[in-house]
């Protein structure tokens, strides 16, 4: 089996900072190759090199059996590499026949455009992975798993030998997963390689041929082999071992901290009852589209509800009606997109870490007092350890992992009571996952309450004590974490999911 890519001995470094240090990799054709390691390791550095984003200082790089010294973006795609990135790149206004026939529509450098080809080669690229969609629909109407099909159709258009997946199964439900994989099964039948770049573990043991694990730019790790576990892919990721103990919650009191009464946001979420105690670690899960964004946006103010109410600490709030209100209260709020969400990328470390108390550290000259600043920036990023942090630099340069660490820093410094974390952990590698999870546990037990709301199973079994399963804007069942299984909770998902197939 010829290779597609061979890299040998490769450096890359960023202001004299080493991203890849003597990197070997490779990927055979009709392969299937997972690329792991924690956020930093190098993983994204490699892929643009391939893709010929950057250039490399010293090594080898062979694709096609082509030798290159440097490699240009159209150099890269002419050779049969493709790369689908979490955002997917695709043109929203553009309808789905043009999407997947764009890059070929440059290519031909005609003056004029057949449509009618256009659609026929789009809906023959459709065909070929059995997506049944109308190719005139435009981008905007289609869900995740719709557009990363799209994404996929237009690698294949262009012939591609080599499909590059970064974080491919983010945002898909479990059914929307199983959909992608038959794809890739697909795709290598047809002697395409596919190299999936992914912090799900149990997701690429389940479709993976080989794993190179990466760790401080090297290549630390090279198997093919399939009774590899997840203990063993994590283990080299880190270089230590990492075992979670199951949340244990322990009631202090019998009252509740906050009570969620008849809580509905008109045509997202109808009717939510639920209660939250001091320390405790409460899940909301189910599948996209079920509501649990919203509601965890409403818990904060941003998109208030339009009927119910809150009750914290005995006292009766009626619903939240804006982000003010919800701080008045302690609330705080981590989003599920802490890049344009949750942190201001462009500024600071420590200007970030008092971003949501500024108010607080104004002086009676309603200036900021810089004596109170500085010891505030100091305090707040004193709370949660960022390794290798320079409080001056902006938060774009942290890790994903890190940058979610400063997120949680900037709310602690408001001191809340109450938390409402939406998806906490996603794209974050193990370690750092593993780090944030007993960061949570440890705010707690310290008596804050915690709302988490996730699709991540295991994670909602490690870090939680109770979990309620949305449906269609309702809670439809609850689960007591430490008497249920994940293969239950599951299946209860999955139940609900096809009771609703089954009534459309």
């Amino acid at each position: 089996m010829a290779d597609i890519v061979n890299i040998k001995n490769m450096y890359k470094s960023f202001f004299g900072v080493l991203a890849l240090d003597g990197m070997n990799f490779s990927i055979g054709e009709g392969e299937i190759r997972c690329l792991i390691g924690e956020n930093g390791c190098g993983k994204s550095t490699l892929i643009k090199i391939i893709s010929g984003f950057y250039t490399f200082d010293k090594g080898s790089l062979y694709i096609n059996g082509k030798e290159y010294k440097k490699i240009t973006p159209i150099e890269s795609m002419n050779e049969g590499i493709q790369v689908i990135y979490q955002d997917f790149s695709l043109f929203p206004n553009m309808t789905i026949a043009e999407n997947i026939m764009m890059y070929s529509s440059i290519r031909s450098k005609g003056q004029f455009v057949n449509w009618k080809n256009i659609k026929n080669r789009a809906q023959e690229t459709l065909d070929r992975i059995k997506f049944d969609i109308d190719i005139d629909k435009y981008v905007y109407e289609l869900n995740v798993a719709e557009k990363q099909m799209v994404a996929i159709c237009r690698a294949i258009a262009q012939d591609a030998k080599l499909i590059i997946m970064d974080e491919p199964t983010t945002a898909l439900t479990a059914k929307e997963v199983e959909n992608l994989f038959k794809v890739v099964s697909e795709l290598k039948s047809r002697g395409v390689s596919v190299l999936f770049v992914s912090h799900k573990l149990d997701e690429v043991l389940q479709i993976s041929d080989s794993f190179t694990v990466m760790r401080n730019g090297k290549n630390v790790y090279e198997c093919k082999d399939k009774k590899l576990s997840k203990e063993d892919l994590i283990f080299y990721m880190t270089g230590k071992k990492i075992s979670e103990e199951r949340f244990n919650f322990v009631k202090t009191e019998e009252k509740p901290l906050m009570q969620v009464k008849n809580y509905t946001l008109q045509d997202k979420f109808y009717d939510i009852d639920f209660s939250l105690y001091r320390g405790e670690i409460l899940a909301i899960t189910g599948l996209l589209g079920c509501g649990r964004n919203e509601l965890a946006k409403s818990l904060f103010g941003i998109i208030p509800a339009t009927n119910g109410n809150i009750v914290i600490n005995s006292e009766n709030i009626g619903i939240i009606r804006n982000v003010q209100h919800a701080l008045k209260y302690n609330i705080g709020y981590v989003p599920e997109d802490r890049i344009t969400e949750g942190l201001h990328m462009e500024q600071t470390i420590a200007d970030n870490a008092i971003s949501v108390i500024i108010g607080s550290l104004v002086g009676k000259n309603g200036l900021l007092d810089d004596k109170k600043v500085r010891k505030k920036k100091q305090e707040t990023l004193s709370l949660i350890p960022i390794a290798g942090m320079r409080p001056l630099n902006p938060a774009k340069s942290l890790s994903g992992g890190n940058q979610q660490k400063l997120v949680l820093s900037k709310w602690l410094a408001a001191n809340p009571q109450i938390l409402v974390l939406n998806s906490p952990t996603v794209g974050v590698d193990v370690g750092a996952k593993n780090e944030i999870h007993n960061i949570i546990k440890g705010l707690a037990k310290q008596g804050i309450g915690i709302i988490v709301i996730s699709d991540d199973i295991p994670e909602i079994m490690t870090l939680c004590n109770r979990v309620f399963i949305m449906k269609d804007g309702y809670i439809v069942d609850e689960r007591n974490i430490a008497e249920t299984t994940m293969e239950e909770l599951e299946a209860q998902i999955a139940l609900e999911d096809s009771k609703a197939e089954e009534t459309a």
